[in-house]
């Protein structure tokens, strides 16, 4: 039989007690110096994302510096073709309209540069969209920013030069703020319309110019080339100027092709979201500015966000939306929104913070909530600050601010179904008190 071990002297196990406790508080201590350290860590980048909001609110940011930078790439790309618009005046003054592609100056038959001048043309164009905050303009201009760099990686000469640099960081700023370019209106599509015409019209008018002698009579003068390309792409056809050559022909058939395509596109462009608005006026009876006063603001487009604005608008309460973009879905669509930083003052006190009833912050980022109450204090407003919770270690931080009511569902929804599976008994008004009051009813730490 083994002989049970003795017991140790108090001494020594007071020593080893004393010993863990030390362990323990050396432990905590790390755990709050790293908790800490990553609160400054959340809070720098808190505020950066704010500076970053607060410059987007401008009317001009981020879109005037991306068209810009777009503008700049588009004029470098087609620069090229200046020194072919010479050369094609030079020797076309000298030769005059020919019969065929064959006959034309040799400057047609010179591709190298092109590639880069046709992506310039249209990246000059889309800088005019990217003023709009236009998606289409962005998508457009992001896809040919990124064929513009690759074609300069590709180069076998200066491939990580200046130019390289320079379309990297424009096709990064393009990626940042996406989601600034979101619209998607009637004069943003008559531009873009407009531009195909003009484009459309350019290559039939100096198509049959150039080619002019392949007509039946030739065709001498701009004057001549402009009513057959508006007789020919309107399908009309009066048949009073042929085309008699082979490459004439082809010509007269993309001008065909392309002027149906165009067309089309253009007036879909333009007359199908003119109608979806009337008609949405029709049945709305359009969007009235809300009168706000004793509202309620509301900050964040997650799920919770969601939930309150539809309970609160199921009650017909008045609720504003502050969203860093506009909010084009359901059920965002019809809200009274205000675009801007919700951590600004200016911005709160147009959304009405000052005569509010309530705010409540429901963004994904903890830290974000707290700077919102923190800028509703700054701002003097009386309205009862609302903020949600993620983070169970973010709790304590949150009171500092001392918002009138925390919400954490994350939190209460796990300590709920731990509380059923351990067959606990749930106290109705215990639960709700702990849900909506600030301070915690023990040490659990939660609300």
């Amino acid at each position: 039989m083994k002989t049970p071990n003795p017991p140790e002297p108090s001494p020594l196990r007071e020593k080893k007690e004393q010993g863990a406790r030390g362990s323990r508080q050396a432990q905590t201590a790390g755990n709050k110096s790293k908790m800490s350290f990553r609160f400054i860590l959340e809070s720098l980048r808190v505020r950066l994302s704010s500076l970053t909001r607060q410059a987007r609110g401008k009317s001009w940011f981020p879109q005037l510096p991306l068209a810009a930078g777009m503008l700049i790439l588009g004029g470098r790309n087609v620069l090229p073709v200046f020194d072919h618009i010479r050369m094609i005046r030079q020797q076309y003054l000298a030769m005059g309209p020919v019969e065929d592609f064959r006959h034309l100056p040799d400057v047609f038959h010179t591709f190298s540069g092109m590639p880069h001048v046709v992506i310039g043309t249209i990246e000059i164009l889309m800088s005019i969209g990217l003023l709009m905050k236009s998606r289409f303009a962005w998508t457009v201009g992001f896809i040919l920013s990124t064929a513009s760099l690759l074609i300069l990686l590709t180069q076998q000469t200066d491939r990580f030069g200046p130019a390289t640099w320079f379309d990297a960081a424009l096709l990064t700023g393009l990626f940042v703020f996406r989601r600034t370019f979101s619209r998607s209106s009637l004069a943003t599509g008559t531009l873009f319309s407009l531009v195909s015409v003009v484009f459309l019209f350019g290559y039939g008018v100096f198509g049959t110019y150039l080619l002019g002698n392949g007509f039946s009579p030739p065709v001498r003068n701009l004057m001549t080339a402009l009513y057959f390309s508006v007789v020919t792409m309107t399908t009309v056809g009066y048949g009073d100027i042929l085309p008699r050559t082979d490459d004439a022909r082809i010509f007269v058939v993309s001008l065909i092709l392309l002027g149906i395509t165009v067309f089309t596109t253009s007036i879909s462009a333009v007359i199908i979201p003119l109608a979806n608005e009337r008609v949405l006026r029709l049945i709305t009876g359009g969007k009235k500015k809300m009168n706000r006063k004793k509202h309620y603001i509301l900050i964040g487009a997650g799920s919770l966000a969601h939930n309150a604005y539809q309970e609160l608008v199921r009650r017909n309460l008045p609720v504003t939306m502050l969203v860093d973009h506009e909010l084009t879905k359901p059920p965002w669509n019809d809200a009274d929104q205000v675009v801007g930083d919700p951590m600004d003052t200016e911005t709160l006190r147009k959304a009405g913070a000052m005569d509010a009833a309530a705010i409540l912050s429901f963004l994904e980022n903890d830290g974000e909530n707290a700077f919102v109450v923190l800028a509703v204090r700054e701002l003097g407003s009386t309205a009862k600050t609302v903020v949600s919770v993620h983070d169970r270690l973010n709790i304590p931080r949150i009171r500092t601010v001392k918002p009138d009511m925390i919400l954490s569902p994350d939190i209460i929804g796990s300590e709920l179904l731990a509380m059923a599976l351990a067959g606990e008994k749930i106290d109705a008004d215990a639960f709700l008190k702990k849900v909506f009051q600030i301070e915690p009813p023990d040490h659990s730490g939660t609300i």
